[in-house]
């Protein structure tokens, strides 16, 4: 079994209690802040090594390290091989300050987000352009009804009802 696979199923496994799911998620997302922290004040320097290395410099557990490397795989530059990754795959973590700034938003992670570092990363106006991005990224937007006296769209030149509404 993979180590992707391992932390899914500790992660969301259906036999914890609501408490447990919160002290897990509570305490993974509080590990998860620091990393960010970390890696979000020196933007510039590579962060790369063995799953194993990297759990032992952010001073986590290895299933948390691929926790987070599954939430940050989507933002990265060259993603990693999370499906297959054991603790000695080498992985990057060289992501894309935008992309990783929209996809903490889309997943509703305000303590990501809202971290200081992002001041010196992103200047304001882009956090804005991003965020509205990313929360108008899940909404659905109808466009204007046709009535059945309106032309019809395809450019017949008839009345919608005797055209393509004909059979709707």
């Amino acid at each position: 079994m993979s180590l992707l696979e391992d932390w899914r199923g500790t992660a969301y496994k259906q036999e914890m209690t609501q408490q447990q799911v919160n002290q897990f998620w509570g305490a993974y997302f509080a590990q998860e802040q620091k990393i960010y922290e970390e890696i979000l004040a020196k933007p510039d320097e590579p962060v790369k090594g063995t799953v194993k290395e990297l759990a032992d410099k952010f001073g986590v557990d290895v299933l948390i390290m691929t926790g987070f490397l599954d939430g940050i795989d989507e933002s990265l530059k060259n993603p990693n091989p999370i499906e297959t990754m054991d603790e000695n795959t080498e992985v990057n973590l060289d992501y894309d300050k935008e992309k990783l700034y929209y996809n903490m938003v889309g997943c509703k992670a305000d303590w990501l987000y809202e971290l200081p570092a992002w001041d010196n990363l992103l200047d304001e106006q882009t956090r804005k352009r991003l965020y509205k991005e990313s929360k108008l990224s899940g909404t659905v937007i109808k466009g204007k009804k046709i009535g059945r006296n309106d032309p019809c769209p395809c450019g017949s030149g008839k009345k919608y009802k005797q055209c393509c509404g004909k059979n709707a």
